[in-house]
């Protein structure tokens, strides 16, 4: 209480405290000198003393004092209680509590794994910028350890410098090791090698032959974050326990076990959390009740996020559920063939007030998306497993820090502006864009076909069975499996059959016995989206007609149902409708993202045919056309100055689909001709001052001109794309789906795979 209105309260019931003082001591004077006065006097003088010395205890000022003294003497009791201690993140009174203070995340998903270690720091800075005091990051198990034994903790998977990183720039981090992960990883984040495991292994599940593995998975990996967690004085705060489990099943024995092994390995202080959708059903087969493990949610943007608080506090104990949107999301993925996801910078700020403005915590889904550079990317499937979306190679996201570290956009400045508004330091400033070059166009020539490269395959990878056998079966977890078998050829037109093929089989044939016949010649496709069958053209051929399959992985499911996706050709081949046996299995081992050796065997071939045909004005077919059959083309440009090594784009623009490597890596995969993706985001790191070399496999087939561009932007135009609905339903905030009480289970809003309209 003021001063000035304790006075007026004063004066209010008493007058002027001058008047009443100075009567007060004229009385007491008057009393002193004349004791002779009469009883009558003194009798009234002292009713009047005491009259007036009762009355000051109620109106003086004490009360208001003695209030505030009160609660700011209950505040520190409370505090004194809590046995703070330096190295503490705590949750209590439905608050997070950092040594002893209350705290608010305000964090980002950030993948180390989809962006270069060089590029750590660059993308870290810029998060702070925008106003981030947590890192969110998944751990792909499949990345860790790509071969059963074969563990990798380097380059791209040096998780233990990310997170030295994160500390040394203050930034918070929330782990999430899985085992599964989702995160539009090929497979969530399992290692391929797990579908040849027999008899088949029932992920995500208490099934003790997956456990087992599990198991010595984070036995290896645990460790190595303990001394990171932040009572360790590290940056971890929390470690995820499964992701979005209520959304896939309801084993609550798998959890708990998870639970266990993570206490044994990580101790009793860290907090624990699970993720589910922000609806009773996922809450209640996601989470575990009690204490143990913090329940937190996700759910649509635009969604009201307070009763869904609300209905978070039920699954956590009294006290122990600070309002927290794990997964906000400010954009959405995009499968090929549809358009680029986009959402509305305004919408998504305003979105995220709603959860600041009454001290609400929330992690941006993505903050950083980065690439999905190599094979790593995942896809989804819609109402059944032949409903097939493979992710685009750009895991841009929309978000704020765009694919190539950009933060000069209209989302970043508006979600910067809303945070701080609700953030009591001032922001760091924020860092320029890096800079883009565009190197021109490139001049490629085919350097060889991919049959023709078929000699360099060691025979003792090459694998015969009756039957076709998956690619994860003879070892080949990414890429491309070639099957090849032999027909004897008849008068009518021949039907192949392949009911079930994962994910897109190329076919070719090859008749030994004709002239000039030294390659196959292509029939046609089968995908898992379209006809399974083929006619296979009548051919004069005097011997058995040769059959190549070629089988390319367009990265496995990583949500749902259908997650056990399995790679190749899957089912028995039917010719003309009785089963063809007898095949051999070719391996086409291109590398993926961190392999070791780092130079890749059938690049250096196709590089090396280089040589011998540079004269040449490139290899053609027979008939002198552009040929669809599967080939390498190599194309160099130079950079004269180091300084001129900066990010760059490359555009295949008029090409049709497959997959690109420079300088030994491979930047991933391109499909302008399906779109929406047209050039593919290359990392300053990757360049060299110098020459530069781009390899490129092109599936189907070259632009005629045999040119590339190298530019200095994205381009997300490509293809006949059909329109997504995402952003439409983003900026609606999913409102039909609200209205109609819609159940998370069937809308998946952070999983979805979304069907077109």
């Amino acid at each position: 209480m003021s001063q000035q209105l304790w006075m007026e309260r004063q004066k209010a019931f008493t007058g002027p405290p001058q008047l009443t003082e100075t009567t007060t001591t004229a009385n007491s004077r008057k009393t002193m000198a004349r004791r002779s006065r009469t009883k009558t006097k003194l009798f009234f003088l002292l009713i009047s003393l005491i009259a007036f010395l009762a009355f000051v205890p109620v109106f003086a000022p004490l009360p208001s004092f003695s209030s505030h003294y009160s609660l700011s003497h209950r505040h520190r009791h409370r505090h004194q209680h809590r046995k703070v201690k330096p190295g503490s993140f705590e949750i209590d009174d439905d608050k997070f509590w950092k040594d002893g203070e209350h705290f608010r995340i305000i964090g980002g998903d950030l993948h180390y794994f989809r962006v270069l270690p060089q590029y750590w720091e660059d993308r870290l800075v810029r998060a702070k910028a925008l106003g981030l005091n947590t890192i969110q990051t998944y751990v792909p198990w499949n990345l860790h350890e790509p071969q059963p034994g074969k563990l990798v903790f380097e380059g791209i998977a040096d998780l233990v410098s990310f997170l030295k990183l994160c500390h040394k720039l203050d930034m918070l981090v929330m782990l999430r090791p899985g085992p599964y992960i989702c995160g539009e990883w090929d497979f969530g984040g399992f290692p391929a090698w797990l579908l040849a495991i027999e008899p088949p292994l029932k992920l995500r599940s208490s099934d003790s032959a997956y456990l087992r593995l599990v198991d010595n998975w984070w036995g290896i990996l645990l460790p190595k974050v303990t001394p990171f967690l932040y009572n360790n004085g590290g940056p971890i705060i929390m470690v995820q326990i499964e992701n979005e489990f209520g959304s896939y099943g309801d084993d609550k024995a798998y959890l708990h076990h998870l639970v266990e092994l993570a206490r044994g390995h990580l101790g009793d202080e860290i907090i624990l959390y699970t993720t589910d959708g922000g609806d009773r059903e996922n809450l209640e087969k996601g989470t575990i009740r009690g204490d143990a493990v913090f329940s937190t949610v996700d759910f649509t943007t635009g969604s009201n996020p307070w009763p869904i608080f609300k209905l978070q506090k039920e699954f956590n104990a009294p006290g122990k559920s600070p309002p927290l949107c794990s997964e906000f999301y400010t954009g959405w993925l995009t499968h090929w063939g549809e358009k680029n996801a986009k959402t509305d910078a305004d919408f998504t700020a305003s979105a995220l007030k709603q959860i600041l403005s009454r001290n609400g915590s929330a992690v941006l889904y993505m903050v950083h998306g980065g690439t999905n550079f190599g094979f790593y990317n995942g896809a989804n499937t819609g109402v059944d497993e032949s409903d097939y979306k493979s992710d685009i190679t750009s895991y841009d996201y929309d978000a704020p820090i765009s694919e190539s570290g950009d933060v000069e956009n209209a989302k970043f400045n508006a979600l910067r502006r809303v945070i701080g508004l609700h953030t009591a330091a001032s922001l760091p400033s924020v860092p320029s864009n890096n800079g883009k070059m565009g190197y021109g166009p490139i001049q490629l020539q085919k350097t060889a076909f991919l049959f023709d490269l078929l000699d360099n395959i060691n025979p003792a990878d090459v694998v015969e069975s009756e039957n076709p056998l998956s690619m994860e079966s003879v070892g080949q977890m990414f890429g491309f499996l070639l099957y090849i078998s032999e027909y004897t050829p008849k008068d009518d037109k021949s039907v192949l059959l392949i009911p079930e093929v994962h994910d897109r089989a190329q076919v070719f044939t090859l008749c030994h016995s004709k002239e000039n016949s030294r390659r196959p010649t292509h029939v046609g496709s089968i995908d898992r989206l379209s006809s399974k069958t083929l006619g296979l053209p009548n051919a004069k051929c005097a011997s058995n007609i040769s059959l190549f399959v070629l089988v390319e992985n367009q990265g496995r499911v990583n949500y749902g149902p259908y997650i056990f996706d399995k790679k190749g050709i899957l089912s028995s081949v039917f010719l003309d409708g009785r089963i063809l046996h007898g095949w051999k299995m070719i391996p086409i081992p291109f590398h993926n993202l961190n392999e070791v050796p780092k130079i890749n065997a059938i690049i250096q071939v196709a590089l090396s045919r280089s040589i011998t045909v540079s004269t040449q004005t490139g290899l053609k077919d027979k008939s002198g056309n552009v040929s669809e059959v599967p080939a390498f083309f190599t194309g160099h440009f130079f950079i004269e100055n180091a300084d001129q090594i900066q990010d760059t784009f490359i555009s295949f623009s008029g090409w049709g689909k497959g997959i690109a490597v420079v300088n030994d890596f491979n930047i991933g995969r391109y499909w302008p001709s399906f779109g929406p993706q047209c050039n593919l985001y290359v990392p300053a790191p990757i360049l060299r001052h110098g020459e530069n070399v781009l390899v490129i496999l092109e599936l189907d087939y070259p632009s005629p001109e045999l040119v590339i561009h190298s530019v200095d932007h994205p381009d997300f135009t490509c293809g006949s794309s059909k329109s997504s609905t995402i952003g439409a339903h983003l900026a609606q905030g999913w409102q039909t789906d609200q209205q109609n009480g819609a159940a998370w289970a069937e809308v998946s809003f952070r999983r979805l795979s979304m069907r077109n309209t």
